[in-house]
């Protein structure tokens, strides 16, 4: 197999669907010997057999992962990866994702792994790997509760109580936070909130909002209204003795 090739099935894995130029960009990037364009898009006119074994399809500048092109998902992950940087790992943990199975054993898959190991397959490691694969490839599409208790439940796995349902529940949602998906370029749901989403979000006040110092605008006029100029609600007394002392009711 050819590294192009390689490199092709490694970023369709981890992108679920890869254009021809970002290919060429990420291929040079990591490689003294540099591909061009054409070389890239003969292999999209004519794929390569290694291609339909990986799952890897073609469509116009995109080499797509089977999985979306069976369920007809290709406007829509376009739609969800908008402008989303690509994730980019190094050469040695890129070529990794040539096997479609590969796993990136992040802390949190390994704190699930620990987990159930203790809890539920006690020198039954093999069998404790093979469960939290399970429950990685269900997150890698969406978090759904009911699948992954099935997925449990499948397993012959009762928990003892709520505490502990509710522990796990927690190590599988920080487990799908950290894992690495196609509309996210390959990047976690949380690096893209602290890369891209936190840093736009407005900081809350130090301070409670306070009624008493807010400016009411006196429609009329157009002017702020001050503690002691006439209500504008027309009885005559001053704001903070009316309307204004009104705003403890609330």
């Amino acid at each position: 197999m050819s590294l192009l090739t390689e490199y092709v099935i490694a970023l369709s894995n981890l992108y679920g669907m890869v254009h021809k130029n970002k290919v060429v960009d990420i291929y040079n990037s990591q490689n003294k010997e540099q591909i061009s364009l054409t070389e890239v898009e003969e292999l999209l006119s004519n794929p390569s057999a290694e291609l339909e074994d990986a799952f890897i399809e073609t469509y116009q500048d995109y080499f797509v992962h089977e999985v979306i092109m069976e369920n007809d998902e290709l406007d829509l992950m376009l739609r969800k990866k908008g402008d989303k940087p690509h994730f980019v790992p190094e050469k040695n943990e890129l070529l990794k994702y040539v096997d479609e199975g590969y796993i990136e054993k992040t802390k949190e898959y390994k704190a699930l792994l620990r987990y159930v190991k203790k809890h539920f397959f006690k020198g039954e490691e093999e069998k404790a790997e093979w469960l939290c694969d399970d429950i990685h490839g269900i997150c890698q599409f969406g978090v759904d509760l009911q699948i992954i208790l099935d997925s449990f439940n499948n397993w012959g796995i009762d928990f003892n109580d709520m505490n502990q349902a509710n522990q796990v529940i927690q190590l599988v949602m920080e487990l799908s936070n950290n894992i690495r998906i196609w509309e996210n370029n390959g990047h976690t749901p949380y690096e893209i909130f602290e890369k891209f989403e936190k840093p736009n979000l407005r900081p809350l006040p130090d301070k409670p909002f306070d009624f008493k110092q807010s400016n009411i605008i006196d429609m009329k006029t157009r002017k702020k209204v001050g503690r002691n100029d006439p209500c504008p609600c027309g009885s005559g007394k001053k704001y903070k003795k009316c309307c204004l002392g009104k705003d403890k009711e609330f």
